[in-house]
């Protein structure tokens, strides 16, 4: 835009902070988070709740299978140190006395509610689902009272049980293994009742496992979960079996329709998370959703394992933990939730201040400017300390661990450390406030003072600061 049009220049500069500051429900930046996985080790089909009381609440199945433990912190990190208390213990005959598993916390109508799946003691695979009430304030002190079975249309296996509302009603989703239909569970939904352990009127079946990915090992459609944004309901669910072929489904409805209707729903033709090579994650599943301390991110909650081959059944590996990331949103307003991200340190994108919905993303390893990146772990990059020292930055690749942005003729590539101190340096940066005001951050090369990273061109740069409002803007980036 031409310098001598002051007043154009102001009222786009103000256009592009307004787009910054919305909500990341559009295409817009939401605030990096900062995270640390795994959260928990040996835990897994975990599930966090955040209160108004300014406490998440985190919950697990523990490998031995024999309690409902529950700890509570003021941040999602916290969790991972914070001390855990067993709420309640199997029973020592008859029913709950065995496979303890998939416990839920959520609080219901002032009181504070647990689902969760148990067997029996003799019949260890007679799986069904039940729940614990507390009226305690803290429901890490309790007390807590067994609720009973949730009696469910078939005395057949079932699990997973899960509540969510929508339109002033409250329903009940859950795992369940129907009489003629040859799965090992299929998902379902109906109304709660007159309390949160009762469901009334029709029950649902809202899909059966038929696809490749969902029927590798076993024929399972399990732990399900919403996440409610821009007008609709998203369910993800989880699929095959426990070991490396785990992984997670989606059915989409509007939330305007009747979720009690079947064909409201329409399901993904392929999983939406699933195991990476790349990051030597493998068998994600069983998740929740939460939202990050400043509430403008979803935060998807898994558990994996950092190995694919297991000896023996899956369900006596104890090695399941519990993980999370960020959820991103796409243009189109449907979720994007990447690959299983690297253990260590979360990683974040570089999204363009004035070209809002953009990110740096590499493609052929060559960095360049992108909207609606496909895949999203293209655009994804750790912040770790520099490579060249102390007081400085890299960015190292989501998908190709090892691999860090740097530059190499003044064009920003993302290539593998080759151990030189050349590449060490063309691959750090002095991270400085935006060139562009707060709320944003330019990366200032290490080894070419007043050399910033840039997008021109569709590409992205490494050039010199020529003091120029379309240079600051092109050199300012939100951390998302």
């Amino acid at each position: 835009m031409p310098l001598r049009k002051p007043a154009l220049i102001a009222l786009t500069t103000l256009l592009v902070m307004v787009a910054n500051l919305l909500s990341p429900g559009s295409a817009q930046a939401s605030p990096a988070v900062r995270y640390t996985n795994p959260l928990a080790a040996q835990r897994a089909d975990p599930h966090i709740f955040r209160h108004t009381d300014g406490y998440y609440y985190f919950t697990a199945t523990a490998p031995e299978y024999d309690r409902i433990v529950l700890r509570r912190a003021t941040t999602i990190q916290g969790l991972a140190g914070a001390p855990e208390t067993v709420i309640w213990r199997k029973h020592s005959s008859g029913e709950m006395g065995a496979h303890i598993w998939a416990p839920e916390i959520h609080f219901i109508n002032g009181k504070w509610y647990v689902y969760f799946a148990a067997g029996r003691a003799d019949d260890v695979w007679r799986i069904r689902m039940y729940v614990l009430e507390s009226s305690g304030a803290n429901p890490l002190t309790g007390p807590w009272t067994e609720r009973g079975r949730i009696t469910a249309p078939w005395d057949t296996f079932s699990l997973d049980a899960t509540t969510f509302v929508t339109g002033g009603v409250r329903y009940l989703l859950w795992a369940q293994q129907e009489p003629g239909i040859a799965t090992n569970s299929n998902l379902y939904i109906a109304r709660m009742g007159a309390n949160p352990w009762t469901i009334t009127g029709a029950t649902t079946r809202l899909t059966v496992p038929t696809l490749a990915w969902e029927t590798r090992g076993y024929k399972v459609a399990e732990g399900p979960s919403v996440l409610q944004r821009n007008g609709r309901l998203f369910l993800t669910y989880s699929a095959s079996a426990t070991d490396a072929n785990y992984c997670v489904g989606l059915l989409t409805a509007s939330a305007a329709a009747d979720p009690l209707q079947a064909s409201s729903w329409a399901k993904s033709s392929n999983p939406v998370f699933a195991g990476s090579a790349a990051t030597s994650q493998y068998g994600p599943g069983h998740n929740s959703f939460t939202t990050s301390e400043d509430g403008q991110s979803d935060i998807l909650v898994y558990h994996d394992r950092n190995y694919r081959d297991i000896s023996g059944d899956p369900l006596n590996d104890p090695n399941r933990r519990t993980r999370v990331q960020k959820v991103y949103w796409r243009a189109d307003g449907t979720p994007d939730f990447g690959i299983p991200v690297p253990d260590g340190a979360t990683p974040a994108r570089l999204t363009s201040y004035d070209t809002p919905g953009q990110a740096v993303r590499h493609w052929d390893f060559r960095a360049r400017l992108e909207a609606d990146v496909t895949p999203l772990a293209d655009s994804q990059f750790r912040l770790v300390t520099g490579l060249s020292g102390a007081g400085t930055v890299s960015l190292e690749s989501t998908n190709f661990p090892g691999y860090y942005l740097r530059h190499r003729n003044f064009e920003a590539w993302v290539e593998k450390r080759d151990g030189t101190a050349l590449f060490d340096a063309d691959a750090s940066f002095t991270r400085r406030t935006g060139l562009a005001g707060a709320g944003t951050v330019s990366l200032e090369s290490a080894n070419f003072s007043g050399y910033f990273v840039r997008h021109r061109g569709g590409q992205v740069w490494v050039e010199q600061n020529d003091g120029s409002a379309t240079f600051r803007g092109n050199a300012s980036f939100v951390l998302e």
